[in-house]
């Protein structure tokens, strides 16, 4: 057995790029409606009418939430986990007895076999009491161990590990590295093959549920060798193994009550047969199972916002200034109505998006980051407002508020929990860059070859004779469409007319494929460089989700005879709040300051700016800024703490 490399992984901008896309689902083998809205084709046919659970999974789902609820209401004590840091044992222990840890996982195996729908709804009402506990959960399920051998496992292991995830194993997921972050290709943990064993060492980093867990998900890198194709792979790990120290317990502005911490492996053996799929699979497991698993997190963000809104309201209609409520001011009556029908629209996104991967019709990985996306910064921008709502009280915590003979209303510390969404699961930039690249797939698919400096004349001469007869056909359909005329989406038109909002997102889909054209044939080559812009072709194309997502959902509501003339005028609230963001994205698509931006960042990390930071004193203590990762055996006590142990 070789002995670990202790060098620090180096590679290209562009082995880097080679790693990440062929860990990406290239196939598309289902339709995707955010991918054709990408592409200038509004397909409202793929979401309308909305896709309906059926009523087994419903009567099923409406159980399990009904007690989750009662658990929640007698044994979850947010502000004792807030104080504590840390989720009591006995709360865990209610949550193995209901079943929630195996809410996705199948009933033979011994779980609850929810549907992704009522999974989401789970969270959301788990995550309304404490993020923390939603957190704990969500990492488990949604990218811990039973989601990668659901989809990737084999029976043997499904049949051994299924049902310890279902009933009393908490897992976690392992990817993150000190000195890796986004850029998987640098991953220096290994996995050296040694007879029938595979040998792991390395550093993990912020790993959600790590220092609790019974199983772990590891990625690491197996050296190419004879009979070996090497390459990142997935492995199952059980966290008692010998060699694996949880070094740190980290913690974290908010969501106080996570299990996350570092985890170092030296020379752990871990048996082949617990590899999850083949050897040089295990990134695109990690992007596969996120496909889904990402619909997690917007799920606490609807349930955060339905809570700011509570908050918003009540808080609002008590307190007077100048003769009457703060809600009937309109600088706050502004920020009530974002609330209200920004939540709306977010419900409206991951109902959709979770009734879709549960029908399994349409490929959603599309759709499922978008969610993640917008759940995340909408739900922040939630949470900010509500504290400016609340004033002082905003910002003071819940347990002064309490001490001094007031309501003790968590507002400060939902904005805490919520600002790491913008940063769990893909950071927000990462969101931009991932999405944008299956946007212009069909693009790179026809006209890839053309801008690949690497590629030969006549390589170029077949993508271009290629890429002719597709824009051939493609430009001309993004002239004209249903959104020019009138009467279509007549069937919106109830009172309040969503009809014209739908019309808008048909143009301006057709609008968003021109402007992304003009952008490859502008800058061919260089279009991977401007993220900037490819940020906002992004954040248009959330806002159309979100607007079909909403008036598809309030028609549903409106014929199933529940708040369907409410929930117009929140369609039509936020549909009409969402164009004007639309229409500045646009504007900024080639009116910013991207090209001077990276002279002043230049600038800045050529020292050119320093004498601006004179005056004052920086109260960062000293240490590297980033940790030692080398392997090596570990130097620390061992701080793993699984519950109940």
């Amino acid at each position: 057995m070789s002995a670990p490399t202790t060098q620090r992984t180096t590679v290209t901008e562009r082995e880097a790029r080679q790693v990440a896309e062929a860990a990406r689902q290239q196939d598309w083998h289902k339709p995707s409606f955010a991918k054709e809205l990408f592409l200038g084709r509004f397909r409202l046919d793929l979401i309308h009418p909305h896709p309906l659970p059926d009523a087994e999974s419903v009567r099923r789902g409406e159980e399990f939430l009904a007690k989750l609820r009662a658990f929640c209401e007698t044994t979850i004590d947010s502000a004792r986990i807030e104080r504590e840091a840390r989720i009591p044992d006995e709360v865990v222990a209610g949550l193995k007895e209901l079943g929630a840890l195996g809410m996705k996982i199948e009933p033979k195996y011994g779980g609850l076999g929810l549907t992704q729908l009522y999974y989401n709804k789970a969270l959301a009402l788990v995550g309304s009491v404490s993020p923390a506990v939603g957190a704990l959960l969500s990492a488990h399920q949604s990218i811990g161990v039973p989601q990668p051998l659901k989809q990737f496992g084999t029976q043997e292991q499904k049949d051994a590990f299924l049902p310890r995830c279902a009933r009393t194993d908490i897992s976690a997921f392992l990817l993150t590295e000190p000195d890796v972050g986004s850029d998987p290709a640098r991953l220096a943990t290994t996995a050296v093959p040694d007879g029938d064993d595979y040998v792991l060492d390395g550093v993990k980093l912020w790993t959600t549920n790590g220092v609790v867990a019974d199983l772990l998900v590891v990625m690491a890198r197996v050296p190419k060798s004879e009979g070996h194709k090497g390459g990142i792979t997935a492995f199952v790990v059980e966290a008692a193994s010998e060699g694996i120290t949880v070094e740190h317990r980290n913690a974290f502005m908010g969501l106080r009550g996570i299990e996350n911490g570092v985890t170092r492996f030296h020379r752990v053996r871990v048996p082949a047969a617990n590899r999850i799929g083949p050897e040089g699979a295990g990134l695109k497991i990690a992007l596969t199972t996120l496909n889904t698993g990402r619909l997690s997190l917007p799920a606490m963000c609807a349930g955060a916002g339905k809570w700011c809104l509570k908050i918003a309201r009540e808080w609002a209609a008590e307190r007077e200034q100048w003769g009457k409520p703060v809600a009937l001011h309109e600088a706050v009556g502004s920020k009530i109505s974002f609330i209200a029908a920004t939540t709306f629209a977010l419900e409206a996104v991951l109902d959709l998006s979770s009734q879709m991967a549960d029908e399994d019709r349409n490929d959603i990985r599309i759709e499922a980051a978008l969610a993640k996306l917008y759940g995340s910064e909408m739900a922040w921008t939630m949470a900010d407002e509500l504290v400016q709502i609340r004033g002082g009280r905003g910002y003071e915590t819940a347990e002064s508020l309490r001490a001094r003979g007031e309501r003790p209303v968590p507002a400060e510390q939902i904005l805490r929990d919520l600002r790491i969404n913008r940063i769990f699961e893909g950071s927000t930039e990462i969101m931009h860059l991932l999405i944008a690249r299956e946007a212009v797939d069909a693009h790179l698919s026809v006209a890839g070859d053309l801008i690949d400096p690497d590629k030969s004349l006549a390589d170029k001469a077949r993508a271009g004779a290629g890429a002719g007869v597709f824009y051939a056909k493609w430009l001309p359909k993004l002239v004209a469409g249903p959104g020019q005329l009138p009467t279509s989406y007549s069937q919106f038109k109830q009172g309040v007319d969503l009809s014209g909002h739908l019309r808008y997102v048909e143009r301006t889909a057709r609008k968003l494929a021109r402007s992304t054209f003009y952008a490859m044939s502008r800058w061919q080559g260089r279009m991977e460089t401007k993220q900037g812009f490819l940020g906002r072709i992004v954040d248009i194309g959330a806002e159309l989700f979100a607007m079909s997502a909403a008036c598809v959902r309030a028609e549903r509501l409106r014929g199933e005879g529940e708040h369907g003339r409410e929930a117009y005028q929140l369609a039509d609230a936020f549909c009409r709040q969402a164009r004007i963001r639309v229409d500045e994205l646009f504007t900024r698509l080639w009116t910013n300051t991207d090209d001077l931006d990276r002279k002043v960042v230049k600038g800045v990390l050529g020292g050119a700016y320093t004498w601006l930071e004179e005056g004052i004193l920086d109260p960062s203590g000293q240490g590297p800024w980033i940790a030692d990762a080398t392997p090596g055996a570990s130097a620390h006590e061992n701080a793993r703490r699984p519950f109940g142990g």
